[in-house]
């Protein structure tokens, strides 16, 4: 009898807090955002300004404990006549920090010149996040050191070191920001972005999310569906209710070794200029060896096999990166050992209070455990990751140690939002490459499903995440369109891939 009643429960907690994002929404409309020269230790020059906008953390009590939310916009460069409002942007995580977005405009990026004629480029720090009430889980300094345990198990032994640092990786977290932990969802992030538009001014938003910023949007436009004006997706993550978190991981699994393997397949191809191995089978029987002997004798004292992943998964990421990496591994081969270790090893100044890499791993962790219930037994764990392993082993093991705190959290976890087609959706275009190793193709394809009307666009026989950054006229033309004149292809579209990078 008690099902109902919790049904019955829920339904009231999600009224209380639609009322609530509206309360909100409405104050922030009155107040506006308090433009102002960002403060000098923000390292954001003018003629960016920042500013805050004021939201509760728990919208089902608006009343209640507010919070700020940091905020930071470039104005438009076009004529009073050209400017269509304001472009929010979030560039994935959870936890990552959309402040950089307008030195896109500043820089003139020529990428988004036509964008920036027409949008004040909005940027935000998510709940949690640098400026906006950040999150810890431990000391920073702690969270540096290095070099930490080969996330590759040998044994039995190893695994129970790796869930004792994981548990307790959990209750630090509980310890640190408990009174955030329940509130740090995808649903809450996405009101809050509602909250920014009214602050703004604006009437509808317009988007552009990228990464775990896709699943943000996905949120946003099932929750306020008719609040939606433009929304460009880039690398989308799979919105699937069963996907949301445990799934995700294990599939980005498989996706990161397949795009290893592209890149081990492009060294081999380069040898004349990398002189690592000839074949992709060398490349890998080289890894192997390069992973042995960091175990064995850390490089430098504080590059091991944890750092070393740390370092190379850059290149299933993205192909940017790909001459660097083969250039530094190729100079560490020759004798030239400093660049690597500088690469891998630790960032020492990376402990600035609340814009470290510590407290971006606490919002990612936060968010993806409140998101979902997660396996709580570790039988469950074992079993997926080792069968895994045998045929996917690059990421796979540092992938589980990552997300296992969530199998020991602390405050409650929700069920994912259904993701779909709501009543005043615009048509939404989604970006994606069809070899993406974070966020797996089948996302694109599940989201493009679930939201009727909206456009993809595939980069075929490419893999970087994040493809609207990249030039690509086939891709940035149309990205350009939509934003400018709303207008998509009739049709999806398959563009050819940008350049491949050449040594």
């Amino acid at each position: 009898m008690s099902a109902p009643a919790a049904t019955a429960e829920s339904r009231h907690h999600r009224g209380s807090e639609a009322r609530g994002v509206e309360l909100a929404a409405a104050r922030a409309a009155r107040a506006g955002i308090d433009w102002k020269d960002c403060p000098a230790d923000w390292g954001i020059a003018a003629p960016i300004q920042c500013g805050w906008v004021i939201v509760p953390l728990d919208y089902a009590r608006p009343d209640g404990k507010k919070i700020r939310i940091a905020v930071d916009r470039h104005v438009s460069t076009g004529t009073p006549d050209e400017r269509q409002g304001a472009l929010l942007y979030n560039p994935g995580g959870p936890g990552g920090s959309g402040m950089a977005f307008p030195k896109r405009v500043a820089t003139k990026n020529p990428i988004w010149a036509n964008a920036a004629k027409a949008y004040d480029f909005v940027g935000f720090d998510p709940r949690g996040v640098g400026h906006s009430a950040p999150i810890s889980c431990v000391d920073p300094q702690e969270y540096v050191s290095a070099p930490k345990a080969d996330p590759v198990p040998d044994s039995e032994a190893d695994k129970l070191a790796q869930r004792k640092l994981a548990a307790e990786y959990a209750a630090g977290c509980a310890e640190r920001s408990g009174d955030m932990l329940p509130h740090m969802t995808t649903p809450n992030t996405a009101r809050d972005m509602d909250v920014i538009r009214a602050a703004l001014g604006e009437k509808k938003l317009n988007f552009l999310g990228v990464s775990y910023g896709t699943y943000l949007g996905a949120v946003y436009g099932t929750l306020f569906p008719d609040h939606v004006r433009r929304m460009v997706v880039d690398s989308v993550v799979n919105p699937a209710k069963d996907n949301i978190w445990y799934r995700a991981n294990l599939n980005q699994d498989i996706a990161f070794q397949k795009r290893w393997d592209d890149w081990k397949a492009w060294v081999a191809r380069n040898d004349a200029a990398f002189h690592i191995g000839d074949t992709p089978e060398k490349i890998e029987q080289e890894w192997l060896k390069l992973r042995a002997e960091a175990k064995k004798n850390p490089l430098g004292g504080v590059v091991g096999p944890a750092e070393l992943i740390g370092f190379f998964q850059r290149a299933p990421y993205y192909d940017s990166t790909w001459v660097s990496i083969a250039r530094t591994w190729s100079d560490y081969r020759s004798g030239n050992t400093q660049a690597l270790i500088d690469a891998a090893g630790p960032d020492m100044s990376d402990i600035a209070g609340n814009i470290s890499s510590e407290n971006g791993n606490a919002v990612y962790t936060a968010v993806e455990c409140a998101d979902a219930k997660w396996p709580t037994d570790w039988r469950t764990w074992d079993r997926d990751n080792t069968r895994l392993h045998k045929d996917y082993p690059f990421m796979t093991w540092a992938n589980a140690w990552m997300n296992l705190p969530c199998a020991t959290w602390g405050a409650k976890q929700q069920t994912p939002l259904n993701v779909k087609t709501r009543k005043g959706l615009p048509p939404v275009l989604i970006v994606q490459s069809e070899r993406d190793a974070a966020t797996p193709y089948e996302g694109a394809v599940e989201l493009h499903r679930r939201f009727k009307g909206s456009r993809l666009i595939t980069e075929r026989d490419a893999g970087s995440h994040g493809v609207t950054g990249i030039t690509n006229p086939c891709v940035n033309e149309r990205v350009d369109t939509y934003l400018l004149t709303g207008r998509t292809d009739r049709r999806d579209v398959t563009c050819a891939p940008h350049a491949t990078p050449k040594p």
